[in-house]
């Protein structure tokens, strides 16, 4: 049997089992402004969840054996876009990825970074799928007989593969603390599913992180705030560029597809409830 477990679209928990989806838990965030428009859900809730899933399933085979693994862009300032385009435009030599049917991998390929990682978010568990495998390549996968995921090692593997600029995403604040300790600058660590960060890892991420995306997090807007020298994309589900190589990378893509940064300090539609 093939398990896949994912928290997603308001920190529901989504368990697929050979392609199908056996459980799906009901949501902390009810309401999130991105998948409104994009979607046309204007609440979360089981059903809706289950529906957009399934969706997800038939449309380019996430969690299954007909999963699609290449694809273009699909939000302007989504993490796996920004990492596309510092991949495109050689700012970064790799980037080490979690995502279902390979676990954690290392991915130079602009492509499947986008096709892995682009239309999925929170991947908890997951199990090999022969088509993904293909694609990624065994000696690019952290553990190609079981796909665990663990960025620490994620990163350790890029590094020992000779890349010598990479970035990497995790939603651990004391993970990427470790991280930068080990690699310093060397490494560019991006927060990634963090609704329900506490107020005190909101400052650490702010210290830690190159950039981060804000979800739903009520303190990482807070902190934001705080830190007038954050450069922000996006005013729903802001992207923050943090430290200096960070900022060149979201200004990059901000040049890229002809947008300005977003004032966080301007109204805006937010994910509901923040927390």
């Amino acid at each position: 049997m093939s398990r896949h477990v994912m928290e997603c679209l308001g920190m529901s928990r989504v368990t697929i089992e050979d392609g199908k989806v056996v459980d799906v838990t009901e949501p902390i965030v009810r309401y999130c402004p991105l998948f409104a428009k994009r979607r046309g859900m204007e609440e979360l809730n089981k059903d809706t969840i289950r529906e957009n899933i399934e969706f997800r399933i038939e449309s380019f085979g996430m969690c299954s054996d007909d999963r699609v693994t290449e694809m273009d862009n699909f939000l302007n300032f989504g993490i796996s876009e920004t990492l596309c385009s510092a991949l495109i435009n050689g700012k970064i030599d790799a980037a080490v990825i979690a995502a279902d049917g390979c676990g954690t991998a290392v991915i130079t390929e602009p492509r499947l970074v986008q096709g892995l990682g682009g239309r999925i978010s929170g991947i908890c568990e997951t199990e090999p799928i022969p088509k993904v495998v293909e694609a990624v390549g065994e000696d690019n996968m952290l553990d190609p007989d079981t796909a665990r995921i663990d960025m620490e090692a994620g990163v350790d593997k890029a590094f020992s593969m000779g890349y010598r600029r990479v970035a990497v995403t995790t939603p651990f604040v004391d993970s990427a603390v470790r991280m930068r300790a080990r690699y310093g600058d060397g490494l560019i660590i991006i927060g990634v599913h963090t609704t329900g960060m506490s107020e005190e890892d909101a400052a650490k991420a702010f210290d830690t992180f190159d950039i981060i995306t804000a979800c739903a997090s009520k303190h990482l807007r807070e902190e934001c705030l705080r830190r007038p020298e954050t450069l922000v994309a996006g005013n729903k589900v802001p992207v923050y560029g943090v430290t200096a190589k960070g900022k060149e990378l979201i200004q990059d893509k901000l040049d890229e597809v002809g947008k300005k940064p977003w004032n966080p300090g301007e109204p805006t539609e937010y994910p509901d409830p923040l927390i």
